[in-house]
């Protein structure tokens, strides 16, 4: 056994496994990727306060400044609670953060197909150097959105299932998602420290953006290309070379040969890839699945529960923040710890049904003590509300916030999976986009009535995952399509078709 690493066992899983140990390399090389994920995570963190510094609404949104500073001195009584946040230009601001990065993101299949995923993330971590760095010194709203541009690539999640083992892939992959909640937490604490400093406090908050993006360029120059890109590059030896580095043994062919099998059937497909995972049936079960996880992430509700439920408290708004971003660290390391062991569907199912009790709670509380001309919950009742704030938090960041990620990953072959990867991130990102620019307003309109039907759609993702979401926990990502969806009752129709129509057109042999 070489030193820095131990056996798996894979004695107790059917089907073949690959040998392999969990080296230094493998931990080193995904703990240093997953720190893409501080980036994401602070620029998701650090919005939210900005928008809230008086400073920065005199710099871009001064209408939006005053309409704030005349609500603190003059009580409006004729302005329902539910409505006082409800202005276009705010939400315009903060969509379109999610806008750019969709855009961003449709470059990402091609830079990782033809660049590998090392470069990619390099190439991202300068780009989000300059885009904080723009952010800092916008003079204008366009600057501003320019360096939003910038933000925004998904190459981490995908490195990180392409280098881990299968036994250990879904805890080392959620580390991107521990280090966005990371990067959710040191943002609040810096809006909170930048609120202090007039007037320029909202530009350290925005450019220190940079700080976790150089961390990235430097820890992208110690990586090993994953052993899946340098194979689909043609560079073979490099990807045998890389491939046994990573696993800590010399056999390491049988994994080898079937990573070439999968190269080459993406060469023989003469296609764009995005052409290839569109028009492919086989490749539908994946691509559904991962299309309505990104949209049963953003309907749960979290944007809602995290954004309105800590501005009822006024003078704990930051506590509130603090303590939501304390318990969302800390609950996505119960996911890193059981992904691999009580695997996603149980996650997501369990919960599936804090998140629902939660969010019922809220609205009843919202419609027992808020109305349209009172918002004063009281103490007894605010600690409820925080309490289930964190019990929502909690429950989602250890299920549907890290797993929404993970399974597409981890499910795309080779010849779609960077494409797959693009289109999950892109279809997360147009989602969120649409939430943000009409979020404000559902709720002035729906009031509390919001949280019962973030319930409904709590129970509607919840039956998805028990009758058509697959376990994927230690399954090799090489061998998802024989023993995941080949295994399915339903999403075996759609290989079994493709299988028959490949019979078909090459007079009797199947590839």
């Amino acid at each position: 056994m070489p030193a820095g690493g131990f056996s798996v066992s894979p004695a107790s899983l059917p089907g073949t496994e690959f040998e392999a140990k969990i080296t230094a390399a493998v931990v080193v090389s995904c703990v240093m990727a997953a720190t893409g994920g501080l980036i994401f995570g602070y620029d998701i963190g650090i919005a939210g306060g900005v928008t809230a510094m008086d400073d920065f609404l005199r710099e871009f949104f001064p209408a939006v400044l005053e309409k704030k500073t005349r609500t603190r001195e003059v009580k409006e009584t004729t302005t329902s609670n539910y409505c006082k946040y409800d202005d276009q230009g705010l939400q315009l601001f903060t969509s379109s953060i999610y806008l750019a990065a969709l855009v961003a993101t449709l470059f990402a299949s091609y830079t990782t197909r033809r660049l590998g995923r090392r470069l990619t993330m390099l190439v991202a971590g300068v780009l989000f150097t300059v885009g904080a760095i723009l952010n800092g010194a916008a003079r204008n709203l366009a600057t501003l959105v320019a360096g939003r541009i910038l933000l925004g690539c998904a190459a981490v999640p995908l490195y990180l299932s392409e280098v881990a083992p299968a036994r250990i892939r879904g805890g080392l992959n959620i580390l991107f998602q521990l280090n966005v909640t990371i990067g959710v937490l040191f943002a609040t604490l810096v809006n909170y420290a930048a609120n202090k400093i007039h007037p320029w406090g909202w530009r350290l908050s925005l450019s220190l953006g940079s700080m976790p993006a150089a961390l990235l360029i430097l820890c992208t120059w110690f990586l090993v290309d994953t052993p899946n890109s340098l194979i689909q590059r043609g560079r073979l030896e490099e990807g045998r070379a890389a491939l046994k580095r990573i696993r800590g043994t010399d056999d390491v062919e049988p994994e080898f040969n079937e990573i070439v099998e999968a190269s080459r059937v993406a060469q023989e497909a003469k296609r764009s890839s995005f052409r290839y995972l569109l028009r492919r049936r086989s490749n539908r079960p994946q691509l559904v699945i991962a299309v309505l996880l990104q949209l049963f992430q953003q309907v749960a509700g979290i944007n809602a529960v995290m954004f309105y439920a800590p501005v009822l408290f006024t003078e704990t708004s930051l506590y509130s923040a603090v303590i939501t971003g304390g318990v969302n660290v800390l609950s996505t390391l119960v996911s890193v710890y059981s992904v691999d062991r009580a695997g996603r569907r149980m996650l997501l199912l369990e919960g599936g049904v804090y998140m629902l009790l939660s969010l019922m709670a809220i609205a009843v509380v919202f419609r027992i003590k808020v109305t349209d001309s009172s918002d004063d919950l009281g103490h007894d009742w605010a600690i409820l509300v925080v309490a289930m704030v964190c019990t929502f938090v909690f429950s989602f960041a250890w299920s549907w916030g890290p797993l929404a990620w993970l399974i597409p990953s981890e499910t795309f072959p080779l010849e779609t999976r960077s494409a797959g990867q693009s289109v999950t991130v892109c279809v997360n990102m147009l989602f969120t986009f649409v939430f943000a620019q009409t979020f404000l307003s559902i709720l002035c309109r729906l009031k509390y009535t919001i949280f019962a039907f973030f319930s409904v759609c709590v129970v509607v993702m919840s039956l998805f995952v028990l009758v058509f979401l697959p376990e994927t926990k230690n399954v090799p990502i090489e061998e998802m399509k024989e023993r995941v969806w080949k295994q399915h009752w339903f999403w075996k129709r759609f290989l079994d078709d493709d299988d028959n129509h490949h019979v078909i057109v090459n007079g009797g042999k199947s590839k």
